[in-house]
């Protein structure tokens, strides 16, 4: 194998390819990026055998072959060569080093056998539909900080992903719950994705593909089984397996008759609720919320540091209902209210049962958030 390659395509595709690989590895070839040319075409691979991540360079070659190096390592010496340098890889086959030459800079790196790369080709991938990448951007970003990082609840430890239905409209939904807070967001349904199955796309994967969409523009191609899926976005294509498991029955926790409604301005809200928090450097720290006609004040308090109240009323607050109070961890209003982009409207039922929280302007996203004791 011998191939040139201009520093900045080759440092981009490594960037994307080597942020799959796990820093520690008890199998060593799983710490390895696959370099392989084929008539005129480098194409690099890495994988942690639950994510592949493919990306075609462009590239000048004059032998085809294929080799394994260390990922990490490739990136960190093509990260640090030169703007505008031209990148020479050789390697003559077998267990011979890979040099590589830059300049008047020369290495060689270990190389492991190709045979022993895993390979995860997708198979049949029967469901196919193409998404902007800004609506999928969005679908992420709005849900994926409610997923799970409690590894014994395996099957909400990812954005449970399907087809629905909203005022019989059909509707591509995207659901992350912990078990604390809810996030479910929707968008019309994209052509060929009616009857694919609800699917668990994995934390990893999730945070993998968000990465690329920073980039992206257009559409995403997707395709995916019951136990694959794939992204193509640009020259990158991102394989993943699913999560094996049953996501719960969501539509049941979200309360559908809570009548006493509160709309407030999200800055106003959100800065209030920063500075009560401040009082304590406790996370889990609630923060109260006590409600009565066109008045809310927030409250917190620590055993140690003393309390804090603020006032919202006149125009930024509008609550026309019984008094109420109702605790909240601060930390999750804060990443609901960080989804939000105009006034924020509550829907409460009483102090102890589950909320509803929405954008007063966009309906497309629900949340819904389990009160704390106060």
């Amino acid at each position: 194998m011998k191939l040139k390659a201009d520093r900045a395509a080759l440092l981009k595709a490594l960037a994307h390819v080597q942020s799959v690989v796990e820093r520690r590895n008890t199998i060593p070839i799983l710490a390895n990026v696959m370099i392989a040319v084929r008539d005129g075409k480098l194409t690099l691979t890495a994988t942690d055998m639950e994510i592949a991540v493919l990306e075609d360079v462009p590239a000048s070659s004059s032998r085809n072959g294929a080799t394994t190096a260390p990922a990490a390592t490739l990136y960190e010496i093509v990260r640090k060569l030169p703007e505008g340098a031209e990148i020479e890889l050789d390697h003559p086959g077998g267990d011979a080093q890979l040099a590589l030459r830059a300049g008047r800079y020369a290495t060689s790196l270990v190389v492991l056998p190709t045979e022993d790369f895993p390979s995860m080709s997708a198979g049949s991938l029967p469901h196919k539909f193409a998404i902007s990448a800004q609506i999928l951007r969005g679908l992420i970003d709005r849900t994926r900080f409610a997923i799970s990082t409690e590894e014994t609840r395996y099957y909400l430890n990812g954005i449970y992903v399907h087809a629905g239905e909203a005022d019989g409209t059909p509707v591509l939904r995207a659901v992350a719950t912990d078990g604390h807070r809810l996030a479910r967001v929707e968008e019309p349904l994209p052509e060929g994705a009616k009857g694919m199955p609800g699917v668990i796309v994995p934390r990893k994967t999730v945070n993998e593909l968000r990465k690329l969409l920073d980039e992206a523009s257009g559409d995403v191609e997707v395709a995916l089984s019951d136990t694959r899926i794939q992204f193509q976005v640009g020259p990158v294509v991102l394989t993943s397996k699913l999560i094996d498991g049953t996501f719960p029955e969501y539509e049941r926790v979200i309360p559908r008759d809570n009548d006493k409604v509160l709309r407030v301005g999200k800055k106003d809200f959100e800065d209030a609720v920063g500075r009560v928090a401040a009082i304590s450097s406790e996370r889990s720290r609630p923060v109260k919320l006590s409600l009565a006609r066109d008045l809310l004040v927030l409250s917190a308090a620590s055993p140690d540091q003393g309390t804090a109240t603020e006032e919202l009323d006149g125009d930024r607050v509008k609550y026309d209902a019984g008094p109420l109070e109702i605790g909240f961890q601060a930390r999750y209003l804060n990443d609901i209210t960080d989804q939000i982009k105009g006034e924020v409207e509550f829907r409460f039922s009483d102090g102890s049962a589950p909320t509803v929280v929405q954008d007063a302007t966009d309906p497309s996203a629900l949340y819904v958030l389990m009160p704390m004791r106060v």
